[in-house]
């Protein structure tokens, strides 16, 4: 079995005690599970960032989080502040769909291995995937994915040192050739795009087994079906953990998806 423990949308509200019960959980799953985040975890708005970094990581890294997915809190458009924002992180940040503005643009498509699989930006404090190896056997791919904060059609472009492509397309662009290269038992998308968006993302990529997402502060108690991706988040402001355990059944996965109190 391999379990996803899951937080989202924290807004700087965790608290000493909800990071000791994390750490616990965290603890029970070691070598056959994770810890992720949907994002908006910080207390900074989207304009303003704290230069010595965002002090919830402190109590993120004391849980011991594997990864966590970029909310539109968790952005800056200045590269000073993008970084800041996630400089006390210890864990992998992720999100595919945002680029420095002096970076190329990406292509998909072509599988040189230049743009999809090198999985590293100098101009970026993320990455755009992360694959996670569990010691019990179960390999894991994790796409980021982020509600866009500033694109080519906003005139604010002119002053941001990041653009975002839309969600949905990248990931219908990246995760075929993710699958191919990499192989992985589960597809998991770590998301901050809101639920409705999670639902077109479950419909118009294939392949994608688990959807993790914030970003609209939805409660699903035990995840929510659309077609073959099991969709789920925990609310807001630390008041639950969400657990997925997977199980593979012959050539197929069973998931269940519950909540407990934080």
């Amino acid at each position: 079995m391999f379990t996803i423990l899951h937080t989202n949308d924290f807004h700087n509200r965790l608290t000493e005690a909800q990071t000791e019960r994390l750490r616990h959980l965290r603890d029970s799953v070691e070598g056959i599970g994770l810890l992720v985040d949907a994002g908006d975890a910080v207390a900074s708005g989207n304009i303003t960032f704290r230069a010595g970094g965002e002090l919830v990581h402190n109590l993120m890294n004391r849980a011991r989080y594997d990864i966590g997915a970029v909310g539109n809190r968790e952005f800056h458009f200045s590269r000073t502040g993008f970084k800041s924002k996630l400089s006390r992180a210890n864990h992998v940040k992720i999100c595919a769909n945002v680029r420095a503005v002096k970076a190329p643009l990406p292509n998909w498509t072509e599988q040189d291995g230049a743009t999809v699989f090198g999985n590293e930006n100098a101009e970026l404090p993320t990455v755009p995937f992360h694959i996670h190896e569990s010691p019990s056997g179960w390999k894991a791919l994790f796409i980021g994915l982020t509600v866009p904060m500033i694109t080519e059609r906003m005139l604010v472009r002119k002053v941001s040192a990041y653009l975002f492509a839309d969600p949905i397309q990248t990931a219908q662009e990246m995760v075929p050739l993710l699958q191919e290269r990499y192989q992985p038992d589960v597809v998991v998308a770590l998301t901050h795009i809101g639920l409705s968006r999670d639902r077109l993302l479950a419909e118009r990529v294939p392949g994608i087994h688990l959807i993790i997402g914030g970003h609209s502060h939805d409660r699903l108690e035990n995840g929510e079906r659309v077609g073959d991706a099991l969709i789920v988040q925990t609310g807001c402001f630390g008041k639950s953990v969400g657990v997925v355990e997977i199980e593979r059944e012959g050539t197929k996965m069973r998931m269940e998806a519950r909540l407990e109190t934080l």
